[in-house]
């Protein structure tokens, strides 16, 4: 598993924080071997026994891990109380301590933010499509609008996920980023000998990020391309829909104004 440097100064006693790779699990062929995702094709067996390693791991229960059915959207969902099933969502937000938010990727961006002011955390998914729609920016603005937290304050790391020099993308996807508003000019670059667009997804969420309040310090992102190292991290793109997801989560421990 990867950790982030960014949450460094608040693990421990009072915050919990992962991103897998492929390794360790017992899933085979495209799902080799750590696939964490319920909704890919794998062997349901197959991930109830990888999460129950990731778990034991990390040194939580199975029922405490929460992960949504991701949409490709911008649906955000503030709990409350714990979830009795997975809801249709691509970003969590919750300041109860001992549920530990994950979200799925295999190239889409997964970011985790954490407000140590009023010790709230958020999970996300931003696929290209919850970029478009600004899913980050939107997560920031609900964690402090709705619960006070103070933008300036809040750490995020943005997981592995899919390089601009893979992610290849159409004149439609680029379309769809235009109509929305977003400026393509600081994340868009053209092949010169295809003369295709790619898109830089990370760097698109960590500007909405910033828009949002959030100090570029407070910011860190993974420079491992998922797509390019595919033999230690799930590459949708390169081995298809039918493959092995990773988790990317944080928690709050019960413990954790100690």
């Amino acid at each position: 598993m990867l950790r982030f440097s960014i949450f460094d100064a608040y693990e421990g006693n009072r915050l919990l924080h992962f991103s897998t790779t492929r390794h360790g699990g017992v899933s085979t062929g495209n799902y080799a071997s750590m696939n964490l995702g319920e909704f890919a094709g794998d062997d349901v067996s197959a991930v109830r026994r990888n999460r129950e390693r990731l778990c034991s791991t990390l040194g939580i229960s199975t029922a405490s891990l929460y992960v949504p059915h991701q949409v490709h959207g911008d649906r955000i969902g503030v709990l409350n109380q714990p979830p009795a099933s997975p809801e249709d969502m691509d970003a969590l937000i919750t300041g109860l301590p001992d549920l530990c938010l994950a979200v799925s990727t295999a190239d889409c961006v997964s970011l985790l933010l954490y407000a140590p002011d009023k010790k709230i955390i958020a999970a996300v998914h931003a696929g290209w499509r919850g970029t478009v729609r600004q899913i980050a920016g939107k997560t920031v603005r609900r964690m402090t609008e709705e619960l006070g937290c103070n933008p300036a304050g809040i750490r995020v790391a943005i997981g592995p996920s899919i390089g601009s020099q893979a992610f290849e993308v159409g004149p439609e996807v680029c379309l769809s980023f235009t109509s929305a508003g977003i400026d393509l000019s600081p994340i868009c670059h053209r092949n010169t000998s295809t003369g295709k667009a790619h898109i830089d997804l990370k760097e698109a969420n960590r500007r909405q990020l910033l828009d949002a309040g959030i100090p570029n310090a407070h910011i860190e992102v993974s420079d491992i391309c998922t797509y390019a190292r595919h033999n230690d991290f799930f590459s949708a793109r390169r081995l298809g829909f039918h493959s092995g997801r990773m988790l990317t989560g944080i928690m709050l421990k019960t413990n954790r104004n100690k």
